[in-house]
Protein backbone atom coordinates (compact mmCIF):
# COMPACT_ATOMS: atom_id res chain seq x y z
CA UNK A 1 0.00 0.00 0.00
CA UNK A 2 1.33 3.51 -0.67
CA UNK A 3 2.77 5.62 2.29
CA UNK A 4 0.33 8.33 1.53
CA UNK A 5 -2.54 6.29 1.69
CA UNK A 6 -1.84 4.16 4.74
CA UNK A 7 -1.32 7.51 6.25
CA UNK A 8 -4.62 8.67 5.58
CA UNK A 9 -6.31 5.41 6.78
CA UNK A 10 -4.06 5.76 9.61
CA UNK A 11 -5.29 9.43 10.12
CA UNK A 12 -9.18 7.78 9.67
CA UNK A 13 -9.17 5.18 11.80
CA UNK A 14 -7.15 7.12 14.77
CA UNK A 15 -8.67 6.64 18.45
CA UNK A 16 -6.74 8.57 20.22
CA UNK A 17 -6.78 12.32 20.11
CA UNK A 18 -3.05 12.39 22.13
CA UNK A 19 -1.51 11.65 18.98
CA UNK A 20 -3.75 13.28 16.37
CA UNK A 21 -0.91 16.05 15.97
CA UNK A 22 1.67 13.47 15.11
CA UNK A 23 -0.74 13.63 11.39
CA UNK A 24 0.15 17.39 11.35
CA UNK A 25 3.75 18.71 10.24
CA UNK A 26 4.90 20.64 13.27
CA UNK A 27 4.99 24.68 12.11
CA UNK A 28 8.05 25.15 13.72
CA UNK A 29 9.83 23.78 10.94
CA UNK A 30 11.64 21.62 13.33
CA UNK A 31 13.15 17.93 11.71
CA UNK A 32 14.69 15.35 13.94
CA UNK A 33 17.19 13.21 13.58
CA UNK A 34 16.46 9.99 14.35
CA UNK A 35 18.78 6.66 14.84
CA UNK A 36 18.08 2.91 16.28
CA UNK A 37 20.08 0.53 17.23
CA UNK A 38 18.95 -2.96 16.93
CA UNK A 39 19.16 -7.05 17.61
CA UNK A 40 19.43 -7.79 14.19
CA UNK A 41 17.84 -6.80 10.67
CA UNK A 42 15.46 -8.40 10.55
CA UNK A 43 12.61 -6.14 10.61
CA UNK A 44 9.95 -8.54 11.33
CA UNK A 45 11.43 -9.98 14.11
CA UNK A 46 14.14 -8.01 15.68
CA UNK A 47 14.06 -5.43 18.01
CA UNK A 48 15.17 -1.80 18.75
CA UNK A 49 17.50 -1.73 21.54
CA UNK A 50 18.51 1.82 21.59
CA UNK A 51 17.02 5.02 20.03
CA UNK A 52 18.42 8.31 19.77
CA UNK A 53 16.50 11.56 18.61
CA UNK A 54 17.99 15.48 17.89
CA UNK A 55 15.39 18.20 16.84
CA UNK A 56 17.14 20.53 14.42
CA UNK A 57 15.47 23.87 14.36
CA UNK A 58 16.04 26.70 12.15
CA UNK A 59 19.33 24.50 11.27
CA UNK A 60 20.99 24.28 14.47
CA UNK A 61 21.16 20.82 16.13
CA UNK A 62 19.59 21.13 19.76
CA UNK A 63 21.83 18.37 21.66
CA UNK A 64 21.10 20.18 24.69
CA UNK A 65 17.48 18.37 24.71
CA UNK A 66 18.00 15.12 22.70
CA UNK A 67 15.70 12.26 23.16
CA UNK A 68 18.17 9.15 24.30
CA UNK A 69 16.71 5.58 25.65
CA UNK A 70 18.00 2.24 26.00
CA UNK A 71 15.05 -0.34 25.58
CA UNK A 72 14.76 -4.06 26.76
CA UNK A 73 14.13 -6.15 23.89
CA UNK A 74 12.02 -9.16 23.81
CA UNK A 75 13.54 -10.75 20.54
CA UNK A 76 17.49 -12.57 21.22
CA UNK A 77 20.39 -10.39 20.33
CA UNK A 78 21.72 -11.54 16.88
CA UNK A 79 25.69 -12.10 16.55
CA UNK A 80 25.88 -9.82 13.44
CA UNK A 81 24.25 -7.29 15.47
CA UNK A 82 26.39 -7.11 18.07
CA UNK A 83 29.27 -7.33 15.71
CA UNK A 84 28.74 -4.24 14.51
CA UNK A 85 26.95 -2.34 17.47
CA UNK A 86 29.16 -4.26 20.52
CA UNK A 87 25.45 -4.27 22.28
CA UNK A 88 25.33 -7.28 24.42
CA UNK A 89 22.33 -8.54 26.38
CA UNK A 90 24.05 -7.75 29.50
CA UNK A 91 24.45 -4.32 28.05
CA UNK A 92 20.50 -3.97 27.78
CA UNK A 93 18.98 -5.98 30.29
CA UNK A 94 18.92 -2.85 32.37
CA UNK A 95 16.48 -0.87 29.93
CA UNK A 96 13.19 -0.07 29.53
CA UNK A 97 10.19 -2.02 28.37
CA UNK A 98 9.33 -0.09 24.67
CA UNK A 99 5.85 0.09 26.23
CA UNK A 100 7.09 3.05 28.33
CA UNK A 101 9.81 4.79 25.91
CA UNK A 102 7.71 4.84 22.87
CA UNK A 103 5.02 7.65 24.29
CA UNK A 104 8.15 9.31 25.25
CA UNK A 105 9.49 9.41 21.86
CA UNK A 106 6.58 9.79 19.58
CA UNK A 107 5.41 13.25 22.44
CA UNK A 108 9.38 14.56 21.95
CA UNK A 109 9.12 14.20 17.71
CA UNK A 110 5.43 15.36 16.93
CA UNK A 111 4.87 15.71 13.64
CA UNK A 112 7.90 16.66 12.31
CA UNK A 113 9.76 15.14 9.69
CA UNK A 114 12.17 12.86 10.59
CA UNK A 115 15.97 12.59 9.06
CA UNK A 116 18.58 9.77 8.93
CA UNK A 117 20.94 7.87 6.92
CA UNK A 118 19.08 4.65 6.07
CA UNK A 119 16.12 6.21 7.75
CA UNK A 120 13.51 3.86 6.27
CA UNK A 121 15.37 1.52 8.21
CA UNK A 122 14.80 3.02 11.37
CA UNK A 123 11.52 3.94 10.76
CA UNK A 124 10.30 0.41 9.89
CA UNK A 125 11.96 -1.02 12.86
CA UNK A 126 9.94 1.88 15.06
CA UNK A 127 6.92 1.17 12.77
CA UNK A 128 6.05 -2.30 14.30
CA UNK A 129 6.29 -1.05 17.79
CA UNK A 130 4.02 2.08 17.38
CA UNK A 131 1.52 0.21 15.18
CA UNK A 132 0.96 -3.23 17.95
CA UNK A 133 0.53 0.13 20.72
CA UNK A 134 -1.77 3.04 18.74
CA UNK A 135 -3.08 1.19 15.72
CA UNK A 136 -1.04 3.72 13.42
CA UNK A 137 2.29 3.54 11.81
CA UNK A 138 4.85 6.53 11.90
CA UNK A 139 2.98 9.26 9.72
CA UNK A 140 6.08 11.98 9.49
CA UNK A 141 7.45 12.85 6.35
CA UNK A 142 10.98 11.38 5.98
CA UNK A 143 14.68 12.98 5.24
CA UNK A 144 17.10 10.69 3.67
CA UNK A 145 20.31 12.39 4.21
CA UNK A 146 22.38 10.07 1.20
CA UNK A 147 19.18 11.22 -0.77
CA UNK A 148 20.33 14.66 -0.27
CA UNK A 149 23.89 14.40 -0.99
CA UNK A 150 23.09 12.49 -4.14
CA UNK A 151 21.13 15.36 -5.46
CA UNK A 152 24.13 17.50 -4.50
CA UNK A 153 27.19 15.16 -6.50
CA UNK A 154 26.03 12.41 -8.39
CA UNK A 155 22.42 14.50 -9.99
CA UNK A 156 23.41 14.46 -13.74
CA UNK A 157 26.73 12.21 -13.48
CA UNK A 158 27.40 10.38 -17.05
CA UNK A 159 27.04 6.87 -17.07
CA UNK A 160 29.63 4.62 -15.44
CA UNK A 161 30.14 7.18 -12.63
CA UNK A 162 31.11 5.26 -9.28
CA UNK A 163 28.54 6.46 -6.58
CA UNK A 164 29.52 6.06 -3.30
CA UNK A 165 26.45 6.77 -0.84
CA UNK A 166 28.28 5.18 2.56
CA UNK A 167 27.65 7.56 5.79
CA UNK A 168 31.87 7.20 5.70
CA UNK A 169 32.05 8.60 1.80
CA UNK A 170 29.40 11.51 2.61
CA UNK A 171 31.59 12.62 6.41
CA UNK A 172 34.29 12.59 4.62
CA UNK A 173 33.16 14.95 1.73
CA UNK A 174 31.43 17.22 4.42
CA UNK A 175 34.38 17.32 6.52
CA UNK A 176 32.98 15.92 9.21
CA UNK A 177 34.97 14.47 12.01
CA UNK A 178 34.06 10.56 12.72
CA UNK A 179 32.58 9.68 15.90
CA UNK A 180 32.68 5.98 16.86
CA UNK A 181 29.92 4.34 14.41
CA UNK A 182 26.91 2.49 15.27
CA UNK A 183 26.39 4.56 18.49
CA UNK A 184 22.61 5.56 18.21
CA UNK A 185 23.34 8.84 19.13
CA UNK A 186 26.46 9.20 17.66
CA UNK A 187 24.92 8.35 14.53
CA UNK A 188 21.97 10.80 14.79
CA UNK A 189 24.30 13.70 15.64
CA UNK A 190 26.16 13.09 12.28
CA UNK A 191 22.82 12.43 10.29
CA UNK A 192 21.82 15.76 12.15
CA UNK A 193 25.19 17.26 10.89
CA UNK A 194 25.21 15.93 7.25
CA UNK A 195 21.33 17.67 7.06
CA UNK A 196 22.44 21.04 8.23
CA UNK A 197 25.35 21.43 6.05
CA UNK A 198 23.66 19.59 2.57
CA UNK A 199 20.27 21.70 3.62
CA UNK A 200 22.41 25.11 3.05
CA UNK A 201 24.32 24.05 0.32
CA UNK A 202 21.06 23.45 -1.74
CA UNK A 203 19.39 26.35 -0.93
CA UNK A 204 22.57 28.64 -1.53
CA UNK A 205 22.55 26.41 -5.10
CA UNK A 206 26.03 24.65 -4.48
CA UNK A 207 27.19 21.24 -5.63
CA UNK A 208 29.55 18.68 -4.07
CA UNK A 209 32.49 18.32 -6.73
CA UNK A 210 32.93 14.74 -8.16
CA UNK A 211 36.35 13.16 -8.03
CA UNK A 212 37.47 12.96 -12.02
CA UNK A 213 38.31 9.12 -13.23
CA UNK A 214 40.09 8.08 -16.50
CA UNK A 215 38.09 4.91 -18.29
CA UNK A 216 40.75 3.43 -19.96
CA UNK A 217 38.84 1.48 -22.28
CA UNK A 218 37.24 4.33 -23.85
CA UNK A 219 39.41 7.32 -23.24
CA UNK A 220 36.61 9.10 -21.26
CA UNK A 221 37.21 11.14 -18.19
CA UNK A 222 34.05 10.95 -15.73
Amino acid sequence: MHRWLRRRLDRWRLKDPRWASMFEEHPSGEVVSVDCETTGFDTRKDDVISIAAIRIAANRIVTSSAFEAVVRPEAAMRADAIRVHQLRAVDVEAGRPMAEVLPEFLDFVGGRPLVGYWIDYDVTMLDRSVRAAYGFGLPNRRIEVSSLYYDLKYRGAPPGTQIDLTFAAISRDLGLRQLPLHDAFNDALTAAEMYVLLDAMAAAGHTIPREVTHDASSGIAH
